[in-house]
């Protein structure tokens, strides 16, 4: 028999034989996964049939893991019930229910380990976990579609977040659902990630940033949270087509932000649309602003931002504004615009500004916004703009849009 160096096989020769040496291993109700996981070499599968399974695995080498018929691994309420400790983990397919309930120890769901880069989780249910998947120093992670439900009767300083990243770069968060944890995802010195068509209700905060860059969040559903998105201490991040809503607290804070784009958002019947605190230099454009008790609170230096495009309509109050001197909002629409277009232009005329003596007076006297619309409030307001003397720090739009871009945004009405 002739006998080669390895130097002289093709590349496609030996990533043929690699193939053919991968085996596939199975598991079956009454048989043990960690069993074959022990016994699988790198670059096995292991099918797992449909049953459940009381056992923690530890995986310490390149496999996958695919389920068939949803089988459950249940971790019987102590410490992680998946721990990934390998790069290259496929896990698919799975139910995983049960980690402990230790915050020092950071139970998981599953718990990607630092290392164990380009680990692969997708269309799981993680249940009654305390963090449903934690992520740490680790690239190029991809988890999708999976559907997380945090321990729902504890309180939520007792839970875990329901994703979280810590020390991660490139990251895909794609398609998941999450529900019922601390915070749903919870980025932490974690770059280059994209965090797109997640759906996160009935949480804290939807998403809670730290020290994060050139992250982006696209496309995501948010809504019945104590916050939508909390994006703080961050710079170069894209913040474009999420639905924000019904939150009890903030849709959308931006706290000590820089360099970044929150566009073609909604943000609709939230305390706060937008919470707005030492950020400057970003690009806030295409939003619409619907329904929400303050449209925007914005304080804290938030200057030298460029905010236009946005619709702001029927909200309680339209701009919370404190600090010293005018901050220019240029062509924006303001549904409590009382200006005219006598040239036809689309635009008014006359400058809006926001914070003016009517808005200070219903701040003080609530009771005074039931007489928003009436010809004794909009004199008032005119009256207002003729003296300098009675004016106040404000929002000024020197060219406001007469009409709003967002045709459809008496659906987010009431939300």
């Amino acid at each position: 028999m002739l006998k080669f160096p390895l130097a002289a096989v093709p590349i496609t020769a030996l990533l043929l034989m690699r193939a053919v040496a991968a085996a596939t291993l199975t598991v079956h109700p009454g048989e043990r996964i960690g069993a074959a996981v022990d016994t699988a070499q790198p670059g096995d599968t292991v099918v797992i049939y449909g049953g459940h399974y009381a056992e923690n695995l530890r995986i310490t080498k390149r496999l996958t893991l695919r389920g068939i018929d949803r089988p459950v691994v249940d971790g019987n309420y102590v410490g992680d019930v998946i721990r990934v400790a390998a790069p290259d983990v496929t896990i698919d397919g799975l139910d995983v229910v049960n980690s402990g309930a230790d915050l020092t120890a950071q139970n998981a769901g599953i718990y990607v380990q630092p290392g164990a880069d380009r680990a692969a989780i997708s269309h799981c249910q993680l249940a009654y976990n305390l963090f449903g998947m934690w992520l740490e120093g680790s690239a190029d992670l991809r988890i999708f579609n999976n559907v997380i439900v945090g321990k729902r009767d504890l309180l939520s300083p007792n839970r875990g977040n329901g994703i979280q990243l810590y020390n991660t770069t490139g990251a895909q968060i794609v398609g998941n659902t999450i529900s019922y944890s601390r915070d749903g995802i919870y980025v932490d010195v974690s770059h280059h990630a994209l965090f797109k068509g997640n759906t996160i209700h009935n949480v804290r905060y939807g998403t809670h940033y730290m020290n994060s860059y050139f992250n982006t969040w696209d496309g995501n559903d948010v809504f019945h949270n104590r916050g939508g998105l909390a994006i703080m201490e961050a710079r170069n991040q894209t913040v474009r087509n999420n639905r924000v809503w019904g939150n009890s607290g903030h849709g959308i804070m931006l706290r000590t932000v820089q360099d970044s784009v929150v566009e073609n958002n909604v943000v609709a019947g939230n305390q706060n649309g937008f919470f707005i605190y030492d950020a400057e230099y970003n690009k806030i454009h295409g939003n619409l602003v619907v329904g929400n008790e303050v449209g925007v609170h914005l304080w804290g230096g938030s200057v030298r931002n460029q905010v236009s495009g946005n619709d702001f309509i029927q909200n309680r109050q339209q701009i919370r504004y404190v600090a010293a001197y005018d901050v220019a909002w240029p062509g924006n629409y303001w549904s409590n615009y009382y200006g005219w277009d006598k040239r036809g232009r689309g635009i008014g005329d006359i400058p809006y500004k926001s914070n003016d003596l009517v808005d200070r007076l219903t701040w003080r006297i609530p009771a005074v916004k039931v007489l928003m619309n009436s010809p004794a409030v909009q004199s008032l307001k005119l009256i207002a703009q003729q003296f300098p003397l009675m004016t106040v720090p404000s929002v000024v739009d020197d060219a406001p849009r007469m009409q709003p871009a967002h045709t459809g945004w008496s659906q987010w009405m009431g939300k």
